[in-house]
């Protein structure tokens, strides 16, 4: 395995744990330990925000990875960048579109159901990707 490749693999694994740690531990915790509420929401939301900048960054590093692989290696195939594209679209979606409605206190179930769902589809995209590169 070549170091690009290696690189890439490690930013994969990246994604794919920091959102599995934030989303499926971190968070949830929050909701039991901090009270009120409120409070936990407010450091809930950070940790999302920063979970966008880590897949921001994660997602660059694994698109210029696949800048130069041949045909045949399995990260120059076009799922493999819809893969990437898609889970960097549903995560701006969550921190520029979703986020600020549920801090709005807009129309909250629903807000928190739709921001849910397109973390739990981030989640698949970049768990495939760590998969297919693993």
């Amino acid at each position: 395995m070549r170091v690009r490749q290696r690189i890439a693999l490690m930013a994969a694994a990246l994604w794919w744990g920091s959102l599995t740690a934030i989303g499926f531990v971190a968070v949830p915790q929050l909701f039991v330990h901090l009270q009120p509420a409120a409070l936990a929401g407010t450091t809930a939301a950070h940790l999302f925000s920063a979970q966008t900048w880590v897949t921001i960054g994660c997602a660059l590093v694994l698109l210029m990875a696949m800048g130069r692989h041949g045909d045949d290696e399995p990260a120059a195939r076009p799922g493999m960048v819809m893969l990437v594209l898609g889970g960097l679209l549903m995560a701006l979606l969550v921190e520029y579109a979703v986020a600020p409605r549920i801090v709005a206190r807009e129309n909250l179930r629903l807000w928190h159901g739709v921001g849910t769902a397109m973390y739990a589809l981030q989640w698949l995209c970049a768990g495939l990707n760590l998969w297919r590169r693993a």
